[in-house]
């Protein structure tokens, strides 16, 4: 009893704690609020349709009139012709992402904060940022466009030099390539901000300690520069591997096409192909809320392996 009563009484004491401490920061707890709200309307109420996965659900009829049909949509999903292809896919150009995208943006930092020229520094950093803020629609349009057989600037060039126009878009060997490549203009320049502001957080006594020691450039970097990074590189990484399977499907759906959906169609685009071309409601939830589990059950792997090898990680 007398356990019980001190547990009620430090619940209580953390309770009154915690209502002082919003009372005194009340402005910055107003300032969470907005942002707060958006996530509880539009990321977890909506969760409460993954029901729809357990039903074979009809969309005049809803969940109260649909039939309950357990794990089967699951089962389906797992033992479908389609399960392998598009598994595969999802993983290869996640990898091609993980291999190509992410260290490119930390080349670009390290680039960026050495070089000695300020003006060319806030021009390639400018330059490089740029394409994140143009719609992924303008950019697949743009790629299109530069891949055309008969107008595309690429094949242009290749017939001056005597080659027979390519059908980028058709040919299945040239899709992933085309798209970690779009990946990567669109988004390098974004990414690296995260890496620029720690270079910019290390002390600079370091350097000039490194200095006086007589370090050049590229042990500077080599020994101070990415040792200090390197946790904010661990986790980025780790939020990068939940990403493996939930590849950014609006780019694929405006480049991929029938022809190439062998090295294209991942989970995402499989999906929403089921929900809205085939009216599979039921399935289609079910698949996503795989490709979901998966992107959990990779976040928290990774972290417990950042844990041990870096002593560093998000929890």
């Amino acid at each position: 009893m007398q356990n019980k009563e001190n547990a009620k009484a430090g619940i209580g004491e953390r309770f009154i704690a915690g209502a002082k401490s919003i009372g005194k920061n009340y402005q910055l707890y107003l300032l969470l609020l907005p942002g707060l709200l958006w996530y509880l309307a539009f990321a977890y109420r909506p969760m409460t349709g993954l029901r729809i996965a357990f039903y074979d659900y009809n969309i005049f009829k809803g969940i109260a009139g649909s039939k309950f049909v357990g794990f089967k949509n699951f089962i389906d999903f797992l033992t479908g012709r389609d399960f392998i292809r598009v598994f595969k896919n999802t993983i290869m150009i996640s990898f091609w992402q993980i291999v190509v995208c992410f260290p490119v943006p930390i080349l670009l930092a390290v680039a960026v904060t050495e070089m000695k020229n300020k003006i060319v520094s806030k021009f390639t950093q400018m330059a490089t940022l740029l394409p994140y803020f143009v719609s992924v629609v303008v950019v697949c349009g743009m790629v299109v466009n530069f891949l055309s057989p008969s107008t595309g600037i690429i094949n242009m060039f290749l017939m001056k030099l005597g080659f027979e126009p390519i059908y980028f878009m058709v040919k299945p060997q040239y899709f992933r390539g085309i798209y970690t490549t779009m990946t990567l203009w669109q988004t390098a320049g974004f990414n690296s901000l995260v890496y620029i502001a720690a270079i910019m957080g290390i002390d600079p006594c370091l350097y000039e300690a490194a200095t006086v020691d007589g370090a050049g450039r590229w042990q500077k970097i080599k020994n101070i520069t990415i040792p200090a990074i390197l946790p904010t590189v661990v986790t980025m990484f780790v939020l990068n591997v939940g990403k493996i399977v939930k590849v950014g499907y609006e780019a694929i759906l405006l480049l991929y096409q029938p022809s190439t959906y062998s090295v294209s169609d991942i989970i995402a685009t499989y999906s929403y192909r089921l929900g809205f071309e085939n009216g599979n409601y039921g399935l289609s939830t079910a698949v996503g809320l795989f490709e979901a589990f998966i992107a959990l059950v990779l976040v928290v792997v990774s972290n417990k392996v950042s844990r041990k090898i870096t002593d560093t990680a998000l929890w």
